[in-house]
């Protein structure tokens, strides 16, 4: 999942940011109401988890706003205020879920994958396929065949976002800003480090290769590319 963490508290939001992470999601963070409404009108984010206090704009206007402009990402809202009224107003406001704090991080982690699932049901694809090899976005699994392929966290993410363009080249800096969080080069061998050992985990062993690198432009992964 891609999700968007809208949290004035840097404390809180870094928590945040690296379990996701750690879980094996994209997670990026807004500090303030009116960066959150921005990132969130302007990027494709699988679920939002917003603050409802927050400096210059709270989140139900942040929530509101959207909706107003047409965006119905999910949206879980998160509040240290969590009377039955709190909660009603806040999904009046177009929140599809509140969860006072403090908080499981165990039981945001599941809501966030409903919210997701339930947007899935919607148009949005929660299982990836090229040809024989299968990705499950919620839980994680990769199959090619009757055969389960075991990634790390990283290596999931990578494969997903090759499978999302399926048929499509996929650029470094694209990897770069949508895989490992960065909007600059770093100047390393990172990405052919773990194009390398995906490629050895899902077609070493299989009779066509899924994983191709298109010399000069990137990668792309397409099924029958000989």
């Amino acid at each position: 999942m891609r999700l968007l963490i809208i949290e004035d508290d840097r404390d809180s939001a870094d928590y945040l940011v690296k379990a996701f992470r750690e879980a094996g999601h994209v997670a990026d963070h807004a500090a303030d109401g009116e960066e959150g409404l921005a990132l969130a009108d302007g990027g494709d984010y699988d679920a939002l988890i917003v603050d409802r206090m927050l400096p210059r704009r709270d989140g139900l206007s942040v929530i509101g706003a959207l909706r107003d402009k047409g965006n119905q990402t999910p949206a879980l809202i998160l509040s240290a205020l969590g009377q039955v009224d709190d909660r009603v107003k806040g999904l009046r406001a177009g929140g599809d879920d509140y969860l006072p704090k403090p908080y499981s991080f165990a039981e945001l982690l599941a809501r966030v994958e409903v919210l997701s699932r339930r947007r899935g049901g919607r148009g949005e694809e929660m299982t990836y396929r090229v040809g024989d090899l299968e990705l499950d976005r919620l839980s994680h699994q990769v199959t090619r065949g009757a055969q389960e392929i075991l990634l790390q966290p990283r290596e999931f993410r990578l494969l997903e976002y090759l499978m999302k363009h399926a048929g499509q080249v996929v650029t470094r800096t694209m990897l770069l800003e949508n895989v490992w969080d960065y909007h600059f080069d770093p100047q390393t061998n990172v990405i052919d480090v773990h194009v390398s050992r995906l490629r050895a985990k899902i077609d070493k062993g299989f009779e066509r290769p899924l994983l191709h690198t298109v010399r000069g432009a990137g990668y792309m992964i397409r099924d029958g590319l000989r």
